[in-house]
């Protein structure tokens, strides 16, 4: 549970423009070419450095710790630490409402391009450090190197795929238009709610 007031004008290193154009899939590594190989024993010794790490909640820009943790375990060498996290608690669901719709204000005033322009450039950073966080996946969730790329690859898309999604929708037209009316259609924010999901993969500690 992490919930930041958004900015008015979230800060973006990527311009949706340069992300324009017919959706591509992400591609993965060949660990067959020992320059990739090298690369990603590389990142796992960095991550291993990070293991065993407390990481807070952040709820309105403040950071919460809990009396109980969770301790996210390599279910390969249960002994290893890869990271502990706070418990949140419905006493916490409260504060993070309140956070969430503050910042809604002026999150749902922020303009379509901009929303989207988060997405491209958290898909930028991804790639940048792509093989850092298949490293996660190795320790946390035990990945081969190949499930993990493909793991990190489909996030990547994710925000590839919607980011653009979203630009398509902004410009959706009515599809009738009856004599006389001039129809449009719109998509709006809708507002926040609190949600406890049942995740189908499990999810690595990733530093920010």
């Amino acid at each position: 549970m992490a919930t930041l007031e958004a900015p008015v004008r979230p800060r973006t290193s990527s311009s949706s423009q340069s992300h324009q154009g017919p959706f591509i899939n992400d591609p993965f590594y060949d660990f067959r070419q020992e320059e990739n190989a090298r690369k990603m024993r590389a990142a796992i010794e960095r991550v291993r450095g990070q293991l065993g790490r407390e990481y807070d909640l952040i709820i309105g820009g403040q950071r919460v710790k809990t009396a109980d943790k969770i301790k996210s375990l390599n279910p390969s060498k249960p002994s290893q630490v890869v990271g502990i996290h706070q418990k949140a608690g419905k006493e916490h669901v409260e504060p993070a409402m309140a956070a969430a719709l503050k910042a809604f204000t002026s999150w749902s005033r922020t303009p379509v391009e901009e929303r989207a322009s988060l997405l491209f450039r958290a898909a930028d950073l991804m790639r940048q450090r792509k093989m850092d966080y298949m490293a996660w996946l190795v320790f946390e969730v035990s990945k081969n190197w190949g499930e993990a790329d493909a793991d990190i690859s489909e996030t990547i898309d994710f925000c590839e795929f919607y980011a653009r999604e979203a630009l398509r929708l902004s410009k959706a037209e009515a599809p009738i238009q009856l004599p006389g009316e001039h129809d449009t259609l719109t998509y709006i924010p809708l507002g926040v709610g609190a949600v406890i999901l049942r995740g189908i993969f499990p999810a690595p500690s990733w530093p920010a």
